[in-house]
């Protein structure tokens, strides 16, 4: 299986990435499209070359072609996946989002206005999560979305990087000093030569992907940007005034270090991020929570949460415990008080834990400077 959960692509598919890709192809003498996967490309005008290729075994997902062509490529063997109407989405996109695109005009219009906050409500409408089109169409973003991740940590921005999670919980408001630990180990992971990888959404997630879109800065320009983010304190009574302040430190500080951020719709009232360069936003919540997992091979770090973040302490867990010992990934808890007595998944991890290989691979620290050292 690939990171994003695909079966790994038979040595005979292509997936034809752009326009330009397909007409290379078919200066290069192709006769045939069998195994050819091209996913929403407008090819209008290639009528004659889509006309004059065997069409058997190809695929198109949502590509735009000239009136007649769709119904001759059916005709000749190609499968071809139609634009789903009445969707507020692409459900064949071939990239990554980004935080403009979720938050399109946030400076002249409310959040409820926003691309992010129109495809949740249409996720909740009454009987959509059992209607059949609702489905394919969140069935077939995902797979795209985990395409669009797999190529960006093979061949793009992620290539040859080592992510370090960061879990922990939403509450860490901004201006409180979780958040400033968070943000401050998103920092330090940088600057270290991590990429930064969370759930993507707002307190501890927000706070780690900040620090590290912010890692070149000085230190006092730091804690100034800090500081702004600190007048809209949380999502809280208000999504429109929290995105917005972000929204002004990300303008002021263009071009900051990529980090990943995996948020779902499935928790639609939690917003994503804005500080994640690259947002691989999922509906599917337990797919999105398995490929976090699974992709930060440099380790997980657990800040102090609640539920949320204490299913992630043992979903982790129960992938090392039963995992080769090549695939054992650290585990770093911080904050000794809040997971050995509030908490207390500490103890019960170190039970899990005994005479297995992971034994020397969980760790508990009081500081995110601890936990970096562990990682290092």
């Amino acid at each position: 299986m690939t990171p994003s959960g695909r079966l790994n692509p038979s040595p005979r598919t292509l997936d034809v990435e752009s326009v330009a890709h397909f007409d290379r192809l078919v200066s290069a003498g192709a006769g045939t499209m069998h195994g050819w996967h091209a996913q929403s490309l407008d090819l209008r005008g290639r009528s004659r070359e889509l006309k004059a290729l065997d069409a058997q075994g190809a695929i198109f997902l949502g590509c735009t072609f000239d009136a007649g062509v769709e119904d001759s490529l059916r005709s000749r063997g190609a499968l071809i996946f139609p634009k789903l109407r009445g969707v507020p989405f692409n459900p064949y996109r071939g990239s990554l989002y980004t935080a403009a695109e979720l938050y399109e005009d946030i400076a002249g219009h409310e959040y409820e206005a926003t691309p992010d906050a129109r495809i949740y409500q249409w996720s909740i409408l009454p009987g959509q999560r059992t209607s059949l089109d609702a489905t394919l169409a969140a069935a077939l973003h995902d797979h795209a979305i985990g395409g669009a991740l797999e190529d960006a940590l093979a061949n793009g921005d992620f290539a040859g990087t080592r992510l370090v999670g960061v879990m922990g919980g939403h509450a860490a408001w901004r201006g409180t000093s979780e958040y400033a630990d968070a943000a401050r180990l998103g920092r330090l992971l940088a600057r270290s030569g991590f990429t930064v990888a969370t759930g993507g959404g707002p307190g501890a997630m927000e706070a780690a992907n900040c620090g590290a879109y912010l890692s070149g800065l000085p230190d006092g320009d730091f804690t100034a940007a800090l500081g702004t983010l600190a007048a809209a304190q949380g999502f809280r009574p208000s999504v429109t005034d929290w995105a917005r302040t972000a929204a002004a430190v990300v303008g002021k500080y263009p071009g900051g270090t990529a980090s990943l951020g995996i948020p779902t719709w499935f928790y639609g009232h939690e917003p994503p991020n804005l500080f994640a360069t690259h947002i691989a936003k999922y509906f599917a919540n337990s797919v999105r929570e398995a490929i976090l997992l699974e992709l930060c091979t440099g380790g997980i770090v657990f800040l102090p949460g609640s539920a949320g973040t204490v299913q992630e302490i043992f979903q982790d867990a129960c992938e090392n415990y039963y995992g080769a010992p090549e695939t054992i990934t650290p585990m770093v808890l911080v904050g000794r008080e809040h997971w050995q007595e509030r908490y207390p998944a500490w103890p019960m991890l170190q039970a899990l834990a005994a005479g297995k290989p992971m034994a020397g691979r969980i760790h508990l620290v009081d500081t995110v400077e601890e936990a970096l050292a562990v990682l290092s």
